[in-house]
């Protein structure tokens, strides 16, 4: 179908992947942990936004520019690392009394939705290593005789995007879920904050140190 191999094994092989921890899997248990399960799906749903533009741009090309040019990836990576470590130092820097307490009852009647989409969008769109990803891994997928593939491109892409958008979903609930069972206080919430902000800044300094590959 469209040239595409291996349909099954990139189908695991996305799954798989899309287990391993990152900024994204790590601000949908943020958001999922603090404010909900709304919120963690305000955030997946975000991240899934910032997969398709990269997905756009490897199936039309523009994704070989960061892989070709040292100038636009360096100015893409400062920008995604940059945003990390704004993210990780606004946790890092919140007082205990701002601390959101992880069973406030109205918690989803305060959270903007909007802004934990857009910094799940940012998150994936801004980092550069996500775009070098699809197009070193889903042209292993397609047949070099394949009549149309930009086409087969867009839809590998679709299918592991639907793929990680299911496990941020889950992700989301599960951590919300646990949340609510276990109703721990603010000082816990004040202290994951802290905890989850320097994984941030953390990734943020790997991202700005990432080399081209």
């Amino acid at each position: 179908m469209l040239g595409i191999h291996d349909l099954a094994l990139f189908v695991v092989s996305g799954l798989l992947l899309n287990l391993a921890p990152g900024p994204d899997s790590l601000l949908v248990m943020t958001r999922s942990a603090t404010q909900g399960w709304r919120a963690g799906s305000s955030a997946a749903l975000g991240i899934a936004g910032g997969t398709c533009v990269h997905i756009l741009a490897a199936a039309l090309g523009l994704s070989a520019l960061l892989a070709t040019s040292a100038t636009a990836f360096t100015v893409v990576k400062l920008v995604g690392a940059a945003y990390l470590l704004y993210l990780g130092m606004s946790l890092l820097l919140k007082k205990p009394a701002q601390a959101t307490p992880l069973a406030a009852p109205d918690t989803a009647a305060t959270c903007d939705y909007r802004r934990v989409f857009l910094q799940g969008f940012l998150t994936n769109a801004l980092n550069p290593k996500v775009a070098l990803f699809f197009l070193a891994f889903v042209p292993q997928f397609i047949a070099p005789d394949a009549a149309d593939k930009t086409l087969a491109f867009l839809l590998l892409g679709s299918i592991f995007n639907i793929n990680s958008l299911l496990w941020c979903l889950l992700l989301a609930f599960t951590i919300a879920f646990a949340r609510d069972r276990l109703r721990p206080g603010p000082t816990i919430g004040c202290w994951l904050n802290r905890a989850i902000g320097g994984l941030f800044v953390a990734l943020g300094i790997k991202l700005a140190l990432a080399q081209r590959s």
